[in-house]
């Protein structure tokens, strides 16, 4: 009897045609769930018949109640190296093998830049008077040359925004927790106070990891310090930054904007300020939406099947 798999959250439909998958076909019965669970529960409802489940990152998450609450799974294959939204205790503790995926790349240091240029110069709200038939534009843009660009974490993603920056002749401000004097000028970056990243900063981006010491890091004191014209751009994770500060902040004319791919709720709610906002440019969470990623996704996910099932699980996380 063939071994039920559930693909998860593949709301464009090529979770199957982004790999190979006939390597485990003869063994394994994939069903694709294309759109997002309503709830927690209803997501526990329908995953309950299934041994294999393949996550698309934190889309769906997988707390000690989700785990628990489906009695037939054995292995967990999750988008990428590591993932918050999966309680690996829980995991170990029922006996479910967890499996991570290879990354290609750095797709989401594009969205930070589209989400800047869209605030600036309004590519897209042109494109559309365009197309709708205007003759010519009705914004001016404000170049982002000589802007001062402030990066809320100089790690890896942090330092690719960096660099691409300088090519926009931006100069380049950054603080974290750890941050050195040496490893942000080795970065081409100006280490500052997290006080002076805010009152500084034109455009502020942010590129920590979410965790219990960076949830609501930015704040209603830390959104008061930027400058009325300033940006703010958050493409890491939603609870970084206090929802509600930040509304109030933009509703009430205190900062110039944000551009946002990641929500405390995701998919974002409908009647959500954010979707009607004029001074906010919002994507749905697209980051990580590559050709180039689902396909070393898919392809990973397939590889991961085909060991647990042969006894030779690969690219275990949680030890």
């Amino acid at each position: 009897m063939a071994v039920r798999c559930a693909v998860l959250d593949d709301y464009q439909n090529v979770a199957l045609t982004s790999a190979d998958w006939s390597p485990v076909l003869g063994d394994v019965d994939v069903t694709v769930f294309d759109t997002a669970f309503p709830s927690a529960e209803a997501a526990r409802a329908a995953l309950q018949p299934f041994e294999i489940v393949c996550m698309m990152r934190e889309r769906t998450p997988f707390p000690r109640a989700m785990i628990e609450a489906l009695p037939n799974l054995k292995l967990l294959i999750t988008t990428g190296a590591a993932n918050r939204a999966i309680d690996l205790a829980a995991a170990k503790e029922r006996g479910v093998t967890v499996c991570g995926t290879g990354a290609f790349g750095n797709p989401t240091i594009g969205i930070v830049f589209g989400l800047i240029l869209e605030l600036t110069r309004k590519i897209g709200f042109e494109h559309a008077r365009l197309k709708a038939g205007a003759p010519l534009q009705a914004t001016v843009g404000d170049d982002i040359e000589g802007k001062t660009l402030g990066i809320l974490g100089l790690g890896k993603l942090g330092t690719r925004v960096a660099g691409i920056a300088h090519a926009f002749r931006m100069p380049v401000i950054a603080w974290s927790p750890n941050l050195t004097a040496e490893k942000a000028e080795a970065a081409g970056a100006t280490l500052v106070t997290k006080d002076e990243l805010f009152a500084r900063s034109d455009i502020l981006t942010i590129h920590v990891q979410l965790s219990d010491r960076s949830r609501g890091l930015v704040g209603a004191r830390e959104i008061g310090l930027m400058k009325p014209d300033a940006l703010l751009i958050n493409t890491s994770r939603g609870p970084i930054v206090d929802d509600a500060a930040l509304l109030a902040a933009l509703k009430g004319g205190r900062i110039g904007g944000a551009g946002l791919d990641v929500y405390d709720i995701e998919p974002l709610p409908v009647d959500h300020p954010f979707r009607t906002l004029d001074t906010v440019v919002a994507t749905p969470h697209l980051g990580y939406v590559t050709k180039q990623n689902y396909a070393l996704y898919f392809r990973d996910m397939v590889e991961d099947i085909r060991a647990f099932l042969d006894g030779k699980p690969v690219r275990v996380l949680g030890g």
